[in-house]
C-alpha cells in the first residue's frame, strides 16, 4: 500500500466538510412558507398538541450525557496499559479525569442533572 501524504488527508477531509456545507444551499428549498417552517418530529402531523412547551432541559441532560459517555470511553484503554505508563501516565489520567469533573461540577452548578 503506498504511503498517502497527511496534507492530501487533510485536503480531502475540508473537501468533504466544505462540499457538505455548501449542498444544502444548492439542493434546498428556496420558498420557504409557513408550512415549511413548521417542526414536526418525524414528518407525520401530531396526534394531540402538547399541553405546554417541551421543556428543553431534557435534551440538555441526553447531550450531557453522551458528552461525558463519550469522554470516558477514553479511559477504558488507559485501563488496559496502565500499568506500562507509570507515575507519567496516571497523572496523566489524573488530569483528564479533573478535566471531565470540572464539566461535570459545571453541569451540576446550572442545574442541567436536577429531574423537577
Amino acid at each position: 500500500m503506498e504511503y498517502v501524504p497527511i496534507l492530501m488527508v487533510f485536503a480531502i477531509c475540508a473537501g468533504v466538510a466544505g462540499l457538505l456545507a455548501w449542498l444544502p444551499t444548492v439542493l434546498g428549498p428556496r420558498r420557504l412558507s409557513p408550512v415549511k417552517l413548521e417542526a414536526f418530529e418525524c414528518g407525520k402531523a401530531p396526534i394531540a398538541l402538547p399541553e405546554g412547551r417541551f421543556a428543553i432541559k431534557f435534551s440538555m441532560t441526553a447531550i450531557f450525557f453522551i458528552i461525558f459517555d463519550i469522554e470516558m470511553m477514553f479511559v477504558f484503554p488507559w485501563t488496559v496499559v496502565y500499568r506500562s505508563l507509570g507515575l507519567f501516565g496516571f497523572l496523566e489520567m489524573l488530569f483528564y479525569l479533573g478535566i471531565v469533573m470540572l464539566g461535570l461540577l459545571y453541569v451540576w452548578r446550572k442545574g442541567g442533572l436536577e429531574w423537577d
